[in-house]
C-alpha cells in the first residue's frame, strides 16, 4: 500500500518544496546578522540560486536588517526573474565572461559565486573552461573587497577505493576530465585573486544537492519507477538536502579568509547506490533491476571538518529518499537534469 501524502512535506507541491528550501533556521539568522551589508548571488538562474537568494531575503526580513538582495545572471527564462522580483529579491541581467559587464555590478559585501559550467563539456570544452575560469577571475575583480562563498565541487577530486570514507580537503586535486580540471582551475584562479587582494574567500566543494525536482536520489528513483536497470559502476554516493547546503553556503560567509580554506559539503553518510534503489522500489511498489556490481572506485567526500564546524544537516537520507519518492508518485514537475552521477571517465 502507498503511503498516504504527507501536506506538511516538501514534496506536497512546488511551494512547499521552495518554501522548505529556503527557509532560513536560528544559526542562519545569527549568521545574517553578524554579517552587514547587501549580498549578491552570482549565477543566480541555476539550480540553488533561485532558493538560496530567497533564504538570505527571508532571513534578513525575519530580522527587521537592512541589507539588499541581488541576483545576477543572464536569466534566459523571463519566469524565474520575475518570480525572484516578487520575493523582494533585486535582479541584475549581467553575464559574467564580459568583464565590462561584472564591472557594473551593484556593490554587495557579502557574495556567493555560484556561476559555472559542467554539462556540455564534452560538446564545447572551450566554454566550459572560459566559464569556470575568466568568469571567475571577472567576479574577483569586480568583489575584491567583499567576503566570498565560491562554489565549487567534489569532482576536484579523483575517484576513491569503494570502501573509503571519502576525499579530505588536504588530499591532492587529481580528476578525472576537462569539466573537473577546469574546477581546479577555478580554486586556483579564486585563491590566487584572494592572496592577491587579500579578498576573504570560502571554496565550497559541493556534492549532490538533492532537491526533488532534481538530484541523485531523483535519477535512482526514476530509474526504478520506469523499470530502466541501473548502471551500478559508480556504487556509492553522497548527498545532501539542498535546504542545508543553502543554509551552510550563508554561514559560511562569516569563514572566508585570505588564504582561502576548502571545505567538502555534503551529507556524513556513504549511501549505497543498490540500497537507495531497493528502498525505492518498495515505495514506488517497482523491482529495482542493476546492471553489473559495484565498481571498486566512486567519488566520496569526507565532510567531517564541516559537520565539526556547523553541525549536522537538518534533513536525514530517510526523509530525502521519502520525499523524492512523494514527488514522483504526485506527478510533479521535474528539470529533466539527470546528474550523470554514473560517469566514472570524467566526460560531461
Amino acid at each position: 500500500m502507498e503511503p498516504s501524502a504527507n501536506h506538511n512535506s516538501p514534496a506536497a507541491s512546488l511551494g512547499a518544496l521552495e518554501d522548505a528550501l529556503s527557509r532560513p533556521d536560528a544559526a542562519v539568522l545569527d549568521s545574517i546578522r553578524r554579517l552587514p551589508g547587501d549580498w549578491i548571488v552570482l549565477g543566480a538562474a541555476g539550480k540553488m540560486g533561485p532558493t538560496l537568494a530567497r533564504m538570505i531575503r527571508r532571513g534578513l526580513d525575519t530580522l527587521g536588517q537592512d541589507g539588499r538582495v541581488w541576483a545576477a545572471a543572464r536569466f534566459t527564462d523571463a519566469d524565474l526573474e520575475m518570480r525572484l522580483r516578487a520575493w523582494g529579491i533585486q535582479t541584475v541581467r549581467c553575464d559574467l565572461l564580459d568583464r565590462v559587464q561584472a564591472a557594473r555590478l551593484p556593490a554587495a559585501a557579502n557574495v556567493l559565486y555560484l556561476a559555472g559550467q559542467k554539462f556540455g563539456t564534452t560538446q564545447a570544452p572551450w566554454r566550459t573552461w572560459a566559464m569556470n575560469t575568466v568568469a571567475p577571475l571577472n567576479a574577483m575583480e569586480r568583489y575584491a573587497g567583499s567576503r566570498i562563498v565560491a562554489f565549487s565541487t567534489g569532482c576536484v577530486y579523483p575517484l576513491v577505493p569503494a570502501d573509503s570514507p571519502g576525499s579530505r580537503e588536504e588530499d591532492p586535486l587529481e580528476p578525472l576530465g576537462e569539466y573537473a580540471n577546469a574546477c581546479v582551475a577555478r580554486e586556483r584562479l579564486f585563491e590566487h585573486a584572494s592572496r592577491e587582494h587579500g579578498t576573504p574567500v570560502l571554496l565550497y566543494r559541493l556534492n549532490y544537492a538533492i532537491d526533488l525536482r532534481y538530484g541523485v536520489l531523483l535519477d535512482i528513483a526514476r530509474a526504478v519507477q520506469a523499470g530502466d536497470p541501473l548502471d551500478l559502476r559508480v556504487g556509492w554516493v553522497n548527498v545532501i538536502w539542498q535546504g542545508d547546503a543553502n543554509r551552510f553556503a550563508i554561514r559560511l560567509v562569516e569563514h572566508a579568509a585570505s588564504p582561502p580554506a576548502a571545505l567538502n559539503v555534503t551529507g556524513g553518510e556513504r549511501l549505497s547506490v543498490r540500497g537507495l534503489a531497493l528502498k525505492f522500489g518498495a515505495l514506488l511498489g517497482r523491482e529495482a533491476r542493476f546492471v553489473g556490481p559495484e565498481g571498486p572506485t566512486t567519488l566520496l567526500s569526507d565532510s567531517s571538518r564541516l559537520r565539526a564546524l556547523l553541525g549536522e544537516p537538518s534533513a536525514t537520507v530517510e526523509e530525502m529518499v521519502q520525499w523524492t519518492a512523494e514527488w514522483l508518485r504526485a506527478g510533479h514537475a521535474t528539470y529533466e537534469k539527470p546528474t550523470h552521477f554514473q560517469v566514472s571517465d570524467g566526460r560531461f
